[in-house]
């Protein structure tokens, strides 16, 4: 099934007005945004919606704190649509709206919706890079480094999720969608792959307590690394609370920055994705630090040589 990658994540939240602020600031583009909430766009198309939790329009809760309603994923074309209907129709109940989007629960019960996706191609440069011995990527006189550039997210990348059964969760969005397993963590879940997508991974599930199911984060792709540490720190300077990195992952190769946001779950910048086709073998590694991640940095505020380091920074006694 010619299934791209997640359009969209539906959200019924406490705090509308803190949850839009929010994504504005992230850096997405409000779209229809009001008091009951609203739509904030990657360049794209591709979009997170904010409700509220009451809003009757939305998908039922989890019955967790999860405040993560509905995923909703772009195919190909209309035909794609028909065949996940086919597929999915078999066992549960798949409903049309008005918009000729499919709804339907996988099965963990999470909501899941699919639509002809509204991705709109971008013709946007990416992070360009000098090395010795490679013929340079950037002309003479041109700037690696510009302060006052745009960092904006570009592209829904991927959604993690907390499931209590990963391996059922798994079976389905394989069996059922034709998701491929990229990567595994041994005991905790694996990352996926629709066929639509070279992308290294647009879904992660990670085995928790049932009383955890739910979004652990989202992120949507930046231009590359350095509009990773842009973005990351402006988003810092207006009051956001880092909550891991910046750094780099090992699966994946993604460069990654979380922040703690009152969606319920985190949010992340992430650029740099390594892209897999059918010959791939996945890799299996057990959880730990050094198999989630590279390296990883620490924010601390700035500092030029010529003095002692900020109070608080690592090796300040």
């Amino acid at each position: 099934m010619n299934i791209i990658g997640p359009d969209a994540l539906v959200f019924g939240v406490d705090d509308v007005a803190a949850c839009s602020q929010y994504l504005l600031d992230y850096g997405l583009r409000g779209v229809d945004v009001n008091e009951q909430g609203g739509r904030f766009e990657a360049l794209d198309g591709t979009h997170i919606v904010i409700k509220h939790r009451d809003d009757p329009s939305l998908p039922p809760a989890m019955g967790t704190a999860n405040q993560l309603r509905e995923t909703v994923y772009g195919v190909a074309d209309s035909a794609t649509l028909e065949s996940i209907a086919n597929e999915l129709g078999r066992d549960r109940e798949v409903r049309r709206d008005a918009h000729a989007r499919l709804h339907t629960v996988d099965d963990l019960g999470f909501a899941l919706a699919f639509q002809v996706t509204v991705r709109r191609p971008l013709a946007l440069a990416g992070e360009t890079v000098n090395a010795p011995g490679s013929a340079a990527q950037r002309p003479v006189n041109a700037l690696g480094v510009d302060p006052t550039r745009e960092a904006l997210p570009r592209t829904l990348s991927h959604v993690v999720y907390f499931v209590p059964d990963a391996a059922k969760a798994e079976a389905f969005y394989v069996q059922r969608l034709g998701f491929v397993c990229t990567d595994r963590f041994t005991g905790v879940g694996p990352f996926l792959r629709p066929a639509g997508t070279s992308d290294h991974h647009t879904l992660f599930m990670i085995q928790t307590p049932p009383h955890m199911k739910g979004v652990e984060h989202f992120t949507f792709h930046m231009g590359g690394p350095t509009e990773v540490m842009l973005a990351g720190t402006r988003f810092v300077d207006k009051g956001y609370q880092s909550f891991w990195g910046p750094g780099r992952h090992r699966f994946g190769s993604n460069w990654f920055w979380y922040f703690n946001s009152p969606l319920g779950c985190h949010v992340e910048y992430d650029a740099d994705m390594d892209q897999h086709d059918q010959s791939w073998t996945a890799r299996e590694a057990p959880m730990s630090a050094d198999a989630s991640q590279l390296f990883l940095f620490q924010h601390r505020a700035r500092w030029a040589p010529g003095g002692p380091p900020p109070a608080g920074a690592p090796g300040k006694h």
